[in-house]
């Protein structure tokens, strides 16, 4: 059975920081392309980072500079490191792991992240 489990999420201030946390298991963890996706209220989910299997990094605009994607293939994990949290990256953030192949895909059940003053 695959699971994905976020964890990390929470209630901050703008400025400050958290570090999302996706424990997998159940798959070849090491060979999957791992993302992070979020999700705002009314809005479409829109793809944060990835990391590819080589380590390979992408990022979306608006949290370049900010956020750094990781993986620990010994732990068969992924982070999101997130800094100067925004009230915009307001939302429910999900990991996602998508085969070689890209012919499979699973998700996590996401984790909220709240930015407020």
């Amino acid at each position: 059975q695959v699971q994905l489990v976020e964890s990390g999420g929470g209630l901050v201030q703008p400025g400050e920081s958290l570090t999302l946390s996706c424990a997998v298991s159940g798959i070849i963890f090491s060979v999957y392309n791992m993302a992070w996706y979020r999700q705002a209220p009314g809005k479409q989910r829109e793809r944060v980072a990835n990391i590819f299997s080589t380590g390979f990094t992408t990022y979306v605009d608006s949290v370049k500079g900010r956020f750094t994607v990781s993986r620990d293939n010994a732990k068969n994990t992924v982070y999101l490191r997130m800094n100067s949290l925004k009230p915009e990256d307001t939302a429910v953030y999900s990991c996602n792991a998508a085969s070689p192949s890209r012919q499979t895909s699973y998700w996590g059940q996401g984790t909220q992240v709240t930015v407020s003053a």
